[in-house]
């Protein structure tokens, strides 16, 4: 059986696969000199492993109840226990972050190696695939250096997010000429580029963080809100906020409706809530300024360029602060615009949205629908995860489903 792509998918199905199964050969092609590029640029270098928590809630495109099932046949204990094994520990973070204890994505990537090399693996770098076939024995496997054949198939190539690594998409093309449907694709988990203008906050806040709340409009209707850390950026926004919203705002538009963003600085608090808030400080603290009672609910860097777009005097007192003015404020830190223009696109992305449809695989074993012994894994298809640990997740859950039936199906 051959593999597509030497990335954390394809390797961990190559992994699994030989150690269900030693009576048959399992080769993996690679189009990069050297595998496992976007695992060492992972997580800052550190590689985000897995999460505490993985649920098919922590995840976007086809249907939840297929990424379920997928999830449950490989938990996190497994995944933990897997690279326990590897002799890469792990340890928890903020947010339920897995990370390996020496904190090196390339401890992670030399293990798996070392795993693919011990268990027989025949791991072919510098063999980009051209192109794929399948006939009645099998699949041809065309690549730079020569045919090879194969009774079964995986392909593993990633999608097209940081396309230096070897991700540029050429697996969407593989998998359309044998049969599959293609969800349209972004780029996801992407900073957000603004428009720099007068109102614009990025540019003068570049580098200053906090918490907030994103909602994303569609048509005028608000369709997603999610919460998290943002980060102010020269170009617009980043951080875990920005990053998982990016996708909700970047789909839509590829069906030509009208998104738009909208921030509050108070997660999780309606207008009035925010309103009665206000309200209650003015009689608690009447002498306190209108700057000084912002700068506890934002940093204070941010509360001064939110009076100053405002034109609201800060030095003015809370018992001196006009209705008018209080709720002006208000609705500002409830629904503040965040005029986007664009992303980073996929060189920044660290995940690409979109993909193989989901509901031409079997969620029990991977295997194509439409394409008998074609079997598909990882960031190919439509399923994509929050910023955390999640994407590699549903790679090494997903590699070991197909491992499971490859197995089964040599026997």
């Amino acid at each position: 059986m051959a593999i597509v792509g030497a990335g954390a998918a394809g390797l961990a199905t190559a992994i699994f696969t030989r150690r269900l199964t030693t009576h048959h050969s399992v080769l993996v092609c690679e189009g990069a000199k050297k595998p496992g590029a976007k695992i060492l640029v992972s997580g800052g270098s550190r590689c985000n492993v897995t999460n505490v928590s993985v649920s098919d809630a922590d995840f976007w495109g086809g249907r939840r109840a297929i990424v379920r099932r997928v999830l449950r046949a490989f938990p996190v204990s497994e995944t933990v226990a897997f690279f326990r094994e590897l002799g890469v520990p792990l340890h928890q973070e903020a947010d339920g972050k897995l990370f390996p204890d020496s904190n090196r994505a390339r401890d992670v990537l030399e293990a798996l190696l070392r795993e693919t090399d011990r268990v027989g693996v025949r791991l072919l770098a510098d063999h980009r695939v051209l192109e794929v076939t399948r006939d009645t024995s099998g699949f041809s496997v065309e690549t730079a250096h020569g045919t090879i054949r194969a009774h079964a198939l995986v392909i593993a190539t990633g999608g097209q997010s940081l396309p230096k690594s070897g991700s540029d998409g050429a697996g969407f093309e593989m998998a359309r000429r044998l049969g599959h449907t293609i969800v349209p694709t972004t780029p996801g988990l992407v900073p957000l580029v603004l428009r720099d203008d007068r109102d614009s906050l990025h540019s003068e806040l570049s580098g200053v963080a906090h918490d907030g709340e994103m909602t994303v409009w569609i048509d005028g209707a608000a369709a997603v809100r999610l919460r998290g850390a943002l980060l102010w950026t020269h170009f617009g926004i980043s951080g875990p906020l920005a990053l998982n919203v990016s996708r909700h705002w970047l789909a839509p538009r590829l069906d030509g409706r009208a998104a738009s963003l909208t921030l509050s600085f108070c997660p999780g608090q309606q207008f009035d809530e925010v309103d009665a808030r206000w309200t209650a400080m003015a009689v608690a603290r009447p002498t306190a300024s209108v700057q000084g009672a912002l700068a506890t609910m934002v940093p204070a860097s941010v509360a001064a360029a939110i009076l100053r777009r405002l034109a609201v005097d800060g030095t003015t007192v809370l018992a001196h602060f006009t209705r008018d003015e209080r709720r002006r404020l208000v609705h500002a830190l409830v629904g503040w615009p965040l005029p986007a223009v664009g992303t980073r696109g996929y060189n920044y992305a660290e995940v690409t949205a979109g993909g193989v449809a989901l509901e031409e695989i079997d969620p029990s074993t991977m295997a194509s629908r439409v394409c008998p012994g074609l079997f598909l894994v990882g960031e190919i298809l439509d399923v994509d995860g929050r910023i955390g640990g999640f994407n590699f997740q549903w790679a090494w859950a997903s590699a070991r489903v197909a491992a499971v039936a490859l197995a089964e199906r040599a026997r």
